[in-house]
């Protein structure tokens, strides 16, 4: 049975800090007006407003199927069963206390990839300024709500493999020209198969991942566990390693390696999730400013 075609959609749900979850630093397309939340997904215009125990998805035109958007904000995921995973330690309870209702996103494989690609050494603001730019410059313009601003798509990676490295620097992104190009070619030629990484090894996806110049251990974790959602990725940077040592070894001084197999170990069978209410957690408190 066709589904009844609106551009208005209440998503029922419970435990879901909306505001959490878009300011994480794991989505870069999103901005607040009033209590609302307008953003792009999958190309399309929507606005997100919390409810009690629900979310109202607003769209630019007519939906029949909202499976992209429920898929996107994973609101079918039992929160509560994540979070009796986590470790009984006195830093992942307070993370927890601080940040309930903050979900994981279920990210454009592409998108995600570039974006994390563009954070290198960079403050969120300065993420979402880059991203903007690009989407503005080179991606298609897409149907707008009522009294909108204009906005684009997040560019395809055969639109970006086709510009310069000078085309991509003047959206202010720096050194991570080359990179972006470098990923933009790849998959646009087909030397790196995005749909194809989640029926590989963890391992496996993120050596396919690291092949390409300006992508390491912890972008490639980012992209997995962003976009395909895999648990065993824990993202470890300077800023997360940071916050590591100051909650679990004050008193030792962990390598970044010895850091990423406590992690990985410790925080099973969710680590990925747990890594992300840290990170909240640690930025909410001022421990780390970075992604």
């Amino acid at each position: 049975m066709a589904c009844a075609e609106s551009r208005t959609k209440t998503i029922e749900v419970g435990d879901y800090d909306l505001d959490a979850t878009l300011t994480s630093g794991q989505a870069f397309r999103w901005r607040k007006k009033d209590r609302s939340w307008i953003g792009i997904v999958q190309g399309r215009w929507v606005r997100l407003t919390p409810a009690e125990s629900a979310i109202v998805a607003d769209a630019a035109t007519d939906i029949g199927d909202w499976s992209w958007l429920t898929d996107y904000l994973q609101t079918g995921l039992d929160l509560g069963r994540v979070i009796q995973s986590f470790p009984q330690d006195p830093a992942m309870n307070a993370a927890v206390t601080a940040c309930r209702g903050l979900r994981l996103l279920r990210q454009d494989p592409w998108e995600c990839l570039a974006s994390f690609i563009l954070s290198s050494t960079k403050q969120i603001l300065q993420i979402q300024q880059i991203v903007s730019l690009i989407c503005q410059r080179f991606g298609a313009p897409i149907t707008m709500g009522d009294g909108q601003e204009p906005a684009w798509a997040f560019p395809a990676p055969e639109r970006l493999a086709g510009l310069s490295e000078t085309e991509l620097r003047a959206c202010k992104m720096g050194f991570r020209a080359p990179f972006l190009l470098c990923a933009a070619r790849a998959v646009a030629e087909g030397k790196l198969d995005l749909k194809n990484l989640n029926r590989l090894s963890i391992e496996s996806a993120r050596a396919e991942l690291v092949k390409l110049h300006g992508v390491g251990e912890k972008v490639s974790n980012c992209v997995l566990l962003f976009a395909f959602g895999r648990q065993e990725a824990f993202p470890v940077d300077v800023w997360i390693a940071k916050a590591l040592r100051q909650l679990y070894f004050p008193r030792r001084k962990l390598s970044l390696k010895q850091l990423q197999a406590f992690a990985t170990k410790h925080f099973a069978p969710n680590a990925g999730y747990a890594q992300q209410y840290l990170f909240h957690y640690v930025r909410m408190k001022g421990i780390a400013t970075r992604r």
